[in-house]
């Protein structure tokens, strides 16, 4: 009886274990979903130019809570961004390979608990932005996720226009970030940024649908500027808008955001993208398009921290 006793107590402690790790399993599968549907890798990009943006600001210095809340509002808003992008494309996400595991296309999430968390990180955002910042950059952003989800979403199955819409909401967080800062809409430095993210996203996304073109075809999607698909006129257009990057590089600096030394850093990184467009051009194949792809990637990054150098060390 006493040995039965024991592993009575064993097979009851294992069999909890098991409960406990069935339970951890199922929570962190959960945090999973939750990061695919506010697509975190993207949203932390977003919200990387608006912080830095904010930091540019004149008169900003490094505030570690001012950081952390406009990190937290614009990941949240951001996020209810993509959750209402994907659930207005469930069924076309479901067709594509690359976006059939999110959660609502695969089923794993309702549509009501994605709506619930869109609209509470949208509400819950805004007011963080608001009280901690200023109403201005809150209405901002609220517009930017209203043009993002509402508007953009659904035009990328009627007309490649969507792009050039797209490109507002995505450019708006670098102009949100300066307004948190300085609570002015009209100052120059704000738009120089949002004019500096708004062309890049022309060869970056142009570059992305050229690599996925078969999926998003197959989708219904009409995002590249010819409806013929990877053609030399959208190489060529690719081309035309890495040289408006060009001229738009130079402003920071004549506006006195900035010195010399992020100016040629500026000048360097818009020269290697024209040269990668051009690569695609001459190319014309998946491979060329993916080193389009990848050299936005980085673009960014080395631009806005070497605006951002360039301001600190009072160059």
């Amino acid at each position: 009886m006493h040995r039965n006793g024991k592993i009575e107590i064993l097979e009851g402690r294992n069999t909890y274990n098991d409960h406990q790790r069935g339970v951890l399993a199922e929570v962190v599968n959960r945090c999973k979903d939750y990061l695919l549907l506010i697509k975190f890798s993207l949203s932390l990009t977003v919200v990387f130019s608006s912080v830095i943006s904010y930091l540019l600001a004149p008169n900003i210095t490094f505030n570690f809570w001012s950081v952390l809340f406009l990190f937290v509002g614009g990941l949240l808003i951001t996020g209810s961004a993509n959750a209402i992008n994907q659930l207005t494309e469930k069924d076309t996400d479901g067709m594509m390979k690359r976006t059939a595991k999110r959660p609502v296309a695969s089923g794993r999430m309702s549509v009501s608990e994605a709506s619930t968390f869109a609209a509470l990180a949208a509400v819950v955002g805004a007011l963080i932005i608001g009280y901690w910042f200023n109403w201005t950059a809150a209405v901002l952003s609220l517009f930017s996720l209203f043009l993002y989800g509402f508007v953009y979403t659904p035009l990328k199955k009627i007309h490649s226009i969507s792009v050039l819409v797209g490109a507002i909401p995505g450019a708006l967080p670098c102009l949100i970030g300066w307004v948190a800062a300085t609570d002015d809409i009209w100052s120059a430095g704000g738009w120089v940024l949002f004019l500096v993210q708004f062309f890049w996203q022309f060869p970056h996304f142009w570059a992305i649908a050229w690599v996925a073109h078969k999926d998003y075809t197959h989708a219904g999607f009409k995002l590249m500027p010819s409806d013929a698909g990877p053609t030399k006129y959208s190489a060529m257009q690719a081309i035309m808008y890495s040289l408006l990057m060009i001229p738009v590089g130079i402003l920071p600096y004549m506006i006195g955001m900035s010195g010399w030394i992020s100016l040629v850093i500026v000048f360097v990184a818009n020269a290697y993208m024209v040269w990668q467009s051009v690569r695609l051009y001459r190319e014309m194949n998946v491979q060329a398009a993916r080193r389009v792809m990848f050299s936005s990637y980085i673009y960014l990054p080395v631009v806005l921290l070497s605006l951002l150098a360039d301001k600190v060390a009072g160059v």
